[in-house]
């Protein structure tokens, strides 16, 4: 019982910490994107991922969002 409560406290202080990850890969593409050398198309992909990461953060599916952030910065070369 004594473990399934330090569990379960793990889980509620770690997942915050999680959905603050989003933001900061939000601000990495931003401050990439005023610098980048990209054509159009690769920059439209980037930013369609960006949206998509967005919205995924904001509906609270911090997992989807993070690949979808991440992808893009991988377009980025980040």
């Amino acid at each position: 019982m004594k473990k399934a409560l330090i569990f379960a406290s793990f889980l509620a202080l770690a997942t915050p910490a999680l959905a603050n990850q989003c933001p900061t890969l939000m601000n990495k593409i931003d401050e990439a994107m005023k610098t980048t050398q990209l054509d159009d198309a690769k920059k439209a992909e980037v930013m369609a991922l960006y949206t998509k990461g967005k919205a995924a953060h904001e509906a609270g599916d911090h997992a989807a969002s993070e690949a979808d952030l991440n992808a893009a910065l991988k377009l980025l070369g980040q």
